[in-house]
């Protein structure tokens, strides 16, 4: 398997480079005037039409890597002890800078940022080269100066889609891609917010001078102009205009405070896809299609998942008002810590979904699955009235889990940094340590757990550290420590104060409810890349049969005769037909074959049960004299050092842990502190800690 996997990865990167190569080099006068005219031939076929270059080159090899891609996550292995560690992955994954509004930048994400801006500019600078020294586009008959000055609108169009052939990698939740540089959905949402901003700027930029030009050559019209052999210009304008809505409502304020407008004014991406799409027409669709026909795939196979009524078994509410949601699932669903869930209820919201982090391991419990959420915004703050309330079920339905491929957690101690709610990743990190502890011959590092809380009732979190059915023996080997800061209070509450308890809530069965369970079954990634494939190959072949004995007929490879936008119109129809079809039998198929798996799972989860402590941790440590229920949670408080009336300091705690010679340290958040932590590790005074950063800022 590992000579399996070595020869995949070398031929992903060579096809990854010669991808790349042809980005490089096709804003270049040599591509235009001279590999161009050679290739057409071979590639602008009958069967594919003057799109067949940028099919070939930009969109074949991006589609093969991705199948490929489902191929090596398949069969890669899960890290051991025994494995080395790749000094050149340590160095790239180390921090480079700390700084707004960028915020965290690792060397791998400065080396892919620095190259990606490089490739902007020099495609830019070749297009410009182009259009004033070699052909400049003056059909208008205007002042050389007012060519120039379109000319220049046009490149700065033609720069910002590149920024669309990557746009969607990052939103593809379940994406293979990512996960082969070691990025996430959820780490990488950054790139989508930039990639967005920059190309939204560069499309304005494009607009703002095609209007001035057309100002000054009274031609204003132009603007609403459709040519149906041609560039559609109102198409460009509708998009446009969507467009700056999507970017306006995409900034902070709105996605921090206002969340439901840039919730719901996102959802005009199909619109703007379309517009945008019939404006640059088929053959620059295929530049960026590989992105947006995996990000439909994983759209499409999501609304499959979401069309199933997940079975919630109970919900804990906290002393601190936040709660927790355990579902089943299915014994095969597996999941690394760090991971989130999205959930929809339907009763609170028709249309949103909101991520949550799972606190539960797959390894543990097998059967479970649980989601800590905590009450702040409108929709959490309804959902915490609803379920506070008289209710036997709840109607949920969820996506995921999503998180990395996998953890690398060997390290010789590990320092893990939260504020608030971001406590939660952590919990799912120290279950998964208790499972490799049963393993007598794994080495378990030291774990520090830096906690800062407001308030003290959120000590509460810490009782969801250990899982419900857990013995002295499972936590034996963990030598965990635990470090909580209490900021907004000097000293302890009264007893009397603290009285309030854990409240579980078992929520009644229903018919259409079923264990949470993988997409498309075991195997899942597996079954992704025969999705990916037989869709892709379906595309292929409607795509040549429609050419060759529809459009070739009328058009004969001109691309002056057939109508401009049925072109591209074809292609989204034709793409979305064979995803729906693809993913659709696939889905249905594996569904088949998983059901008496799945009534298995039914089965088994009316038998679910859990041990609910009957206080909190809260009321553990505000009276020495109170009996406690278990060993394991007594081991909790006993672990546990309460600070009140102060924040940690970040710095001292890192230094301090110089004696171990490897340090893995984790931090979840407020950005402040991931920024305070991020700059400590990157300062190289301690060049034993190893950086991590999870944040959860959709």
């Amino acid at each position: 398997m590992g000579d399996m996997r070595n020869m995949l990865k070398m031929l992903m990167m060579v096809v990854f480079v010669g991808w790349m190569f042809i980005w490089i080099m096709i804003s270049t006068n040599l591509f235009k005037n001279k590999w161009t005219p050679k290739m057409t031939k071979y590639f602008n076929t009958t069967y594919f039409g003057p799109q067949g270059i940028n099919l070939v080159l930009l969109t074949v090899p991006m589609m093969f890597i991705a199948v490929l891609s489902c191929l090596y996550l398949h069969i890669q292995k899960k890290p051991t002890q025994t494995q080395s560690k790749s000094k050149i992955k340590g160095r790239m994954g180390r921090v480079m800078m700390v700084m707004n509004p960028l915020g965290i930048v690792t060397a791998t994400e400065f080396t892919f940022s620095l190259f990606f801006v490089a490739l902007l500019t020099w495609a830019l600078a070749n297009y410009l080269y182009i259009s004033y020294f070699v052909s400049l586009h003056n059909h208008d008959n205007a002042e050389l100066w007012m060519a120039k000055f379109r000319a220049f609108g046009l490149r700065i169009g033609y720069v910002g889609h590149y920024c669309w052939a990557f746009l969607f990698f990052p939103v593809t939740r379940a994406s293979t891609i990512l996960p082969l540089v070691g990025l996430t959905s959820e780490s990488s949402i950054k790139y989508h917010i930039w990639l967005g901003h920059i190309s939204n700027f560069l499309f304005l930029v494009h607009t703002v001078v095609f209007l001035i030009y057309w100002a000054m050559t009274n031609q204003l019209m132009d603007t609403f102009a459709w040519n149906p052999t041609y560039v559609p210009n109102l198409a460009g304008t509708i998009a446009m205009v969507i467009g700056i809505v999507m970017w306006v409502t995409s900034f902070p304020y709105y996605r921090r405070k206002k969340f439901e407008i840039f919730f719901y004014t996102h959802q005009m991406y199909g619109l703007y896809i379309i517009f945008y799409m019939i404006h640059v027409g088929d053959s620059w669709l295929c530049m960026i299609l590989p992105n947006m026909f995996l990000f439909f795939i994983d759209r499409y196979l999501r609304f499959l998942q979401s069309t199933k009524r997940s079975r919630l078994v109970s919900a804990r509410i906290l002393p601190s008002d936040n709660l927790e949601l355990t579902f089943s699932k299915t014994s095969g669903l597996q999941y690394t810590p760090t991971s989130i869930l999205f959930l929809h209820v339907p009763i609170i919201s028709k249309l949103q979904w909101h991520p949550f982090t799972i606190t539960s391991n797959s390894n543990l419990e097998k059967d479970t699955l649980s989601v800590v959420i905590r009450r702040q915004g409108t929709w959490t703050q309804k959902l915490y009235t609803h379920l506070s309330s008289s209710i036997v079920s709840l109607e949920v339905s969820t996506e995921g889990p999503y998180g990395p491929n996998s953890l690398d957690l060997r390290h010789d101690s590990l320092i893990l940094v939260s504020g608030g709610s971001g406590v939660t990743p952590f919990i799912s990190v120290i279950r998964e340590l208790i499972f490799q502890a049963q393993n007598q011959s794994t080495k378990i590092p030291d774990v520090l757990l830096v906690c800062a809380f407001k308030y003290y009732h959120d000590l509460a979190f810490l009782d969801l550290i250990f899982p419900p059915d857990i013995s002295v023996s499972d936590i034996s080997r963990l030598n965990l420590r635990i470090e909580a800061y209490i900021t907004q209070e000097d000293k302890k509450p009264e007893a009397a104060d603290d009285t309030r308890l854990l409240q579980t809530k078992w929520f009644k069965p229903q018919p259409l409810d079923t264990p949470i369970s993988p997409v498309l079954g075991p195997n899942n990634i597996l079954w992704l890349g025969v999705v990916i494939l037989s869709s892709f190959v379906m595309f292929l072949l409607l795509i040549a049969i429609v050419t060759r004995y529809y459009i070739y007929p009328v058009d004969r490879n001109t691309g002056k005769i057939y109508n401009f936008s049925y072109r591209v119109l074809w292609d989204m129809f034709l793409g979305c037909v064979c995803i729906f079809i693809s993913s659709s039998v696939v889905f249905l198929w594996r569904k088949k074959i998983n059901k008496e798996g799945d009534k298995e799972s039914k089965k088994q989860v009316q038998s679910v049960d859990f041990q609910t402590p009957t206080s909190s941790p809260g009321s553990w440590f505000c009276s020495n004299e109170r009996e406690l229920e278990s060993v394991p949670y007594q081991s909790i408080v006993q672990a546990t050092s309460v600070h009140f009336g102060s924040k940690p300091n970040l710095k001292k705690i890192l230094f301090e842990a110089e004696g171990s010679e490897d340090v893995g340290v984790m931090v979840c958040g407020p950005r402040k502190m991931r920024h305070e932590v991020a700059r400590v590790c990157s300062s190289g005074l301690a060049k034993n800690l190893h950086f991590e950063a999870i944040s959860f800022n959709w």
